[in-house]
């Protein structure tokens, strides 16, 4: 992404997570700063059919910290997938280090809207009381799963939406591409990958995160979006 369009998502970021914004301000600027961030992503895509070195394949490792490390890798892996990237997750510490794979301008989106999302998770699990009959990390444990899996599905839908506006008929073609491309960067890299086995919840908090995850700002193109943060959630 371009220093003077980074600079302008960061911006409109900022201005969304201002505690002096009204919900509807806030909206209407995280909704910009992300319909920018998809229109790139298709623009980039279109562009590097015609010359693949403005938008190679690459990777970057991000540290996932505690609290909660391991439900923010879900998320993380929720916005990856449907924006075309990979991530490997491995053990570091008390947390994580996810290594992604994507092609560059992929790979910043990923990295605006986890941030962005983050801060948002954080702030929901503030406001939510957890229930007296619930152990609170179970309970917050289960939250970001159902934050994490609506997220998921809205991402999906809106880049399904974007492509479909683009208005190339062969768009779809080139995306599916580009997501072969991804994997086969990452078998390379790691070609004995093990799927992780599924995680068993015992909080009550999924529905509360899912109805979260439904309010989450995206932006553009029928979703909105969040701000800019630490990739740290409170306890």
């Amino acid at each position: 992404m371009s220093e003077a369009m980074l600079s302008k998502v960061r911006k409109l970021l900022a201005q969304a997570e201002d505690p002096a914004c009204t919900p509807a301000e806030s909206a209407a600027f995280t909704a910009k700063a992300t319909e920018l961030i998809a229109r790139y992503g298709v623009d980039r895509a279109l562009l590097a059919v015609q010359d693949p070195t403005t938008d190679p394949v690459g990777d970057r490792v991000l540290d996932v910290v505690a609290p909660y490390a391991r439900d923010k890798v879900g998320l993380l892996a929720a916005v990856a997938e449907p924006l075309r990237c990979r991530c490997v997750r491995r053990r570091q510490g008390n947390g994580f280090t996810v290594h992604l794979f994507g092609f560059a301008s992929d790979l910043e989106r990923v990295d605006l809207l986890f941030t962005s999302l983050l801060v948002q998770a954080a702030h929901g699990l503030a406001a939510t009381e957890v229930p007296p009959d619930d152990h609170p990390a179970a309970f917050r444990r289960s939250w970001l799963a159902g934050f994490a899996e609506v997220i998921g599905g809205r991402l999906w839908a809106a880049e399904r939406v974007a492509a479909s506006e683009s208005g190339t008929t062969s768009m779809a073609l080139v995306l599916a591409d580009r997501s072969d491309r991804v994997q086969r960067r990452l078998t390379e890299e790691y070609p004995r990958l093990r799927t992780a086995p599924p995680r068993r919840l015992a909080g009550t908090g999924f529905d509360s995160g899912a109805e979260a995850g439904r309010r989450a700002h995206l932006g553009g193109r029928g979703v909105d979006a969040g701000g800019v943060a630490e990739r740290r959630l409170s306890r």
